[in-house]
């Protein structure tokens, strides 16, 4: 058979498969981004149009902010957003400092038992997430500290994942670097801060944004934890939107919430995506 017969029709197939492909893609990236869509749409349409529409409209032609002044104004998102803001940096903050140490201690020091602490360690990742969190309750109750910063962060500093994360990329790192830092008299602290930390950067901001992100997004912590509005988190202070007549008298301004405090989130991805995706194929590959 004549040979550019064979490449035309391998040319062929291969753009009908990528037409395939693409149009799945296309429709799966519209039922997905459908309902942020509808949530935008929404939270830019009057009270009175919303209500108006007996069959809902896909556009508006007369789009409004005032819904977003409302969301502020009607129900106290500002101070949720502040809350919200503390407990995301403090409890990042802190969990960094725990996550780097311990994955420095797992991938380079030597002691007694360090595989079966670290395989025990590991092991509590497959405890449910709901038995933690009933005895993070019960201790956090008995310490008095709910409605509370300090009971909102002190489970959240540290996690199993992000260490095995980290430590997986911290032992890439050659051993005869570390040999040769100690020879000329480096501390372990500071070949970390100034061998292994820069190397590593890409996983250490991958695992900032996702923490930030799990911060941000926490439910049902800190709705266990805090019954007075003055600790609510974002997450908690849509709820209470929601269970309020706020929430159900002015769906439109509802939305605006929504969408003012998804936000941050949305544009901190499409800032960091390229670095969430390189940090976590760096630390998934061995060697």
């Amino acid at each position: 058979m004549d040979y550019a017969k064979l490449t035309q029709k391998a040319r062929l197939r291969s753009r009908v498969i990528k037409g395939i492909t693409y149009t799945l893609l296309t429709v799966w990236g519209i039922f997905v981004l459908f309902p942020f869509y509808w949530m935008l749409l929404t939270s830019l349409k009057s009270q009175g149009a919303y209500y108006s529409e007996t069959v809902p409209a896909f556009i508006t032609l007369n789009p409004t902010l005032e819904n977003f002044k409302t969301a502020f104004t009607g129900v106290n998102l500002g101070r949720y957003f502040l809350n919200t803001a503390i407990f995301t940096l403090v409890t990042t903050a802190i969990m960094l400092v725990v996550t780097v140490l311990a994955a420095f201690g797992f991938s380079r020091l030597q002691f007694r038992g360090k595989n079966l602490v670290f395989t025990l360690f590991l092991a509590l990742m497959m405890i449910p997430s709901e038995l933690v969190v009933i005895t993070n309750f019960v201790t956090v109750t008995n310490l008095d500290l709910r409605n509370t910063f300090t009971g909102l962060i002190l489970p959240s500093v540290t996690s199993v994942f992000y260490i095995y994360l980290l430590k997986e990329n911290f032992s890439q790192i050659p051993d005869e670097l570390y040999y040769a830092a100690k020879v000329d008299g480096t501390s372990d602290f500071k070949y970390l801060w100034k061998v292994m930390v820069p190397i590593c950067k890409p996983t250490i901001v991958t695992v900032t944004i996702l923490k930030v992100i799990e911060c941000w997004n926490s439910f049902v912590w800190p709705r266990l934890i805090t019954t007075d509005p003055d600790y609510f988190l974002v997450s908690g202070g849509i709820q209470q939107i929601r269970e309020s007549g706020f929430g159900r008298d002015n769906v439109p301004a509802m939305m605006a919430a929504v969408v003012a405090i998804s936000a941050p989130l949305i544009v901190l991805f499409l800032i960091f995506r390229k670095k969430i995706m390189e940090g976590v194929a760096r630390g998934g590959t061995k060697g």
